[in-house]
């Protein structure tokens, strides 16, 4: 007989009910498993061996789906397990053996944020990569976390990194599905692949993220993975953070979100582009309801809450950032940069915008342009307001942030037409003449260049001040002529024009190009006393512990005019105002003066004026440089500039600008005296006094045009002829009886 300790002899089969005991099975199966040793039959013979008295022998059925079935099928999944586990770790141990050492990992530093507010503390906008700063878990609404776990994590708090029921939930519904319908990743993963792993797909990028999960869940506590989470995640619209994204969506910070918008913010993590609010509402929405009842289910709200939550009408975000305050903010990123250099942390920078100012001027713009940009082609708009200073107090670069970003206000440099004259008139008053100086509208021809007024007529003799407040050009060329152009050109630097200026005769009447902002802090002089106003947005930067790192001063600013031209100018802009071209800007109660600009085929159109409290640019135009509809400075600037102006003084207790007890002295003009007249005429002078008009490489002065205009020279020129021009070849000297006929 065999023995049947040894496990290499073969045991013949029987058909007798000896033969048919389990032991004799469990063998077989041990043999495929892979030779091992057979079990010892003594414990488990005794059953098999006890006879069945009184009953007849039957041949027993083969057990299919039986215990014995069963046994296999659970052996077999033993044996897969183990094999499994054991490829699963081989694979780790290969994966993990080309990742650098874990003692040298380390969290990514966030990339910095500015956090740009205004005067009152109040956040205009964000600017950096992440498009806001980071919150502490316990400063965000405690909705955030509870929406987010409710629909991405249940069992974060519990789990050790990865979630195997999740991940097994996922495998089953998955493959009920027939596609990837759901993700078993948990939040420690999906944090530690936004930190360190790229967003492809493979069995590398799986294992390293699993392991980064170990290791960030052995470092950092729950509550700081949650947060790192909630302030790095991509949550669409470039906004990554709960905090970005609340302002982007809702424009308010993450410390205030209520239940329905948290819910909506954990909804877009599925799918942050395609389900974001700005694309689509309604797909926001829905998945913000699937949010709700997850929070529901999880024992976060109650039905009341949800019933809520559910009632409020879905949220409208904008495509994009909007609002005046994102001109504000990308001045300040840029000036940032030019204070301190690169910015490497998380600072404040705050300025000197009054938001409630901010406010009301884009309301302005925005009014004004609805109302009547269509109707007289002007599609764009920007204005400047500020203080004695040089402090910013409100500025809108643009009709709308959303759909163009150029800021006209700062960058855009135009023509300021007439809105340039108050620079010649005050260097007049710097030589000795008085608003009430007279000098004689009548055609005028200054070389090849032949100005002409507005409404093309002439009113003869007139005094200074009504000239300045009816925008004479006549007079404005005669003035640079006999102060000089590069005179004009030094006072104006003076008081705050930064940009080239053509010394040419034509810049009386504003033919260079200058920015919105710098003409109107170059105004401010005149409402502050005489004093340079340097604009300014940025009042202090600091970092996020309070450190300064930046404060502005400009507290004793230099004097550029002196009071007496002060005085002159406040009276003669004053008569623009109350007499003049810029009618419409009047202010009840408020002593105001400005003075209106318009350039040629009326392409563009400013008004800049001032009260002893601001003094504000308001500028319409065309971005491609079309011609509006006959729109000058006197017309629609002006009265936008009225609306914003009024807006802005209420409720402020009217004060009168610099140099109202003024008292002019006797007109004293620097007219050629008898003597010199006759001096002149006996020794041959006249227009011989001034240098001789240049001409370019020595070619002969330039003709008219086809259409009779005459083009404007390139630098200094003579006075001109003041009456009837002279003709060719002929030169015309200056008489006694000229003087005595005003020509």
């Amino acid at each position: 007989m065999v023995s049947r300790g040894n496990s290499r002899d073969r045991i013949e089969p029987s058909f007798d009910e000896e033969s048919e005991d389990e032991d004799l099975r469990l063998d077989a199966d041990d043999r495929i498993a892979g030779g091992r040793k057979a079990r010892s039959s003594g414990k488990r013979s005794a059953p098999a061996a006890r006879p069945n008295k009184g009953k007849k022998s039957q041949p027993r059925k083969r057990e299919t789906s039986g215990g014995f079935g069963l046994g296999r099928l659970i052996y077999w999944c033993f044996v897969l397990s183990i094999w499994g586990a054991i490829g699963l770790g081989a694979l780790i141990a290969y994966y993990g053996s080309q990742m650098p050492s874990a003692s040298s990992w380390s969290i990514p530093e966030r990339p910095p944020n500015m956090k740009i507010v205004s005067v009152e503390g109040t956040v205009i906008a964000n600017r950096g990569a992440t498009g806001g700063e980071a919150l502490p878990l316990e400063e965000m609404s405690p909705f955030i976390p509870q929406a987010v776990m409710a629909i991405e994590d249940r069992r974060f708090y519990s789990h050790f990194g990865i979630d195997p029921l999740g991940l097994a939930r996922a495998i089953v519904t998955n493959v009920v599905s027939g596609r990837a319908v759901q993700g078993g990743s948990t939040l420690t993963q999906q944090l530690a692949k936004n930190l360190f792993l790229s967003p492809e797909r493979t069995v590398e990028r799986k294992v390293q993220e699993v392991l980064l999960a170990f290791w960030l869940e052995q470092k950092y506590t729950k509550d700081q993975i949650l947060a790192m989470y909630l302030n790095r995640v991509y949550f669409g619209s470039n906004a990554y953070g709960v905090e970005a994204a609340a302002r982007r969506y809702f424009n308010k910070s993450a410390r205030d979100v209520n239940l329905g918008e948290a819910a909506l913010l954990a909804g877009l993590l599925k799918a942050p582009s395609r389900l974001s609010p700005a694309r689509d509402p309604e797909a926001a929405e829905a998945r913000a309801q699937v949010v709700l009842q997850a929070m529901l289910e999880e024992g976060y709200i109650t039905d009341d809450e949800i019933k809520t939550a559910m009632s409020q009408s879905p949220t409208k975000a904008k495509r994009y950032w909007s609002g005046a305050g994102q001109y504000v903010a990308d001045m300040v990123r840029d000036d940032v940069t030019a204070l301190i250099g690169k910015v490497t942390e998380d600072i404040v920078v705050e300025t000197t915008i009054d938001m409630t100012l901010e406010k009301k001027a884009e309301a302005a713009l925005t009014e004004s342009l609805a109302a009547e940009g269509a109707k007289v082609n002007a599609s764009q708009a920007a204005l400047v307001s500020i203080d004695g200073t040089g402090a910013i107090r409100a500025l809108v670069g643009g009709r709308d942030y959303a759909e163009s970003q150029f800021n006209r206000a700062v960058k855009a440099k135009r023509q300021p037409g007439s809105a340039f004259k108050p620079f010649v008139y005050a260097a007049a008053m710097e030589i000795g003449l008085r608003p009430g100086s007279t000098r004689n509208d009548a055609p005028i021809r200054i070389g090849s260049w032949t100005p002409q007024n507005y409404d093309e007529k002439y009113r003869g003799p007139v005094t200074l001040a009504h000239a300045l407040a009816e925008s004479l050009n006549t007079i404005a060329a005669q003035l640079v002529m006999e102060v000089g152009p590069d005179q004009v050109i030094k006072l104006a630097h003076r008081m705050g024009i930064d940009s080239d200026l053509q010394n040419n005769a034509s810049i009386a009447l504003g033919t260079s190009e200058v920015s919105l902002l710098e003409l109107t802090a170059a105004y401010a002089p005149f409402m502050n006393g005489g004093y340079k106003a340097t604009p300014h947005i940025v009042q202090r930067i600091l970092k996020a512990d309070g450190t300064v790192l930046y404060e502005n001063n400009y507290i004793e600013p230099p004097r550029v005019i002196s009071d007496q031209v002060v005085a002159e100018m406040n009276q003669m802009m004053m008569g623009v105002i109350n007499q003049g071209t810029g009618k419409k800007a009047q202010l009840k109660g408020w002593e105001a003066a400005g003075k209106t600009g318009t350039t040629q085929s009326f392409r563009d159109a400013l008004f800049v004026g001032y009260t002893s409290n601001l003094t504000t640019g308001v500028w319409f135009g065309n971005d491609n440089g079309d011609s509006m509809k006959k729109v000058t400075g006197g017309g629609l600037p002006a009265r936008a500039w009225h609306d914003f102006m009024a807006a802005a003084h209420q409720g402020l207790a009217p004060a009168p600008l610099p140099g109202g007890d003024y008292q002019e002295p006797a007109p004293v003009d620097q007219d050629p005296t008898i003597g010199a007249i006759i001096s002149d005429v006996l020794s041959g002078g006249g227009e011989e006094r001034y240098p001789a008009q240049p001409q370019a490489n020595g070619e002969s002065p330039a003709e008219q045009d086809q259409q009779g205009n005459w083009p404007v020279l390139e630098g200094p020129v003579p006075p001109g002829d003041v009456g009837q021009a002279p003709q060719e070849g002929a030169r015309r000297r200056t008489t006694l009886l000229d003087l005595i006929l005003g020509q």
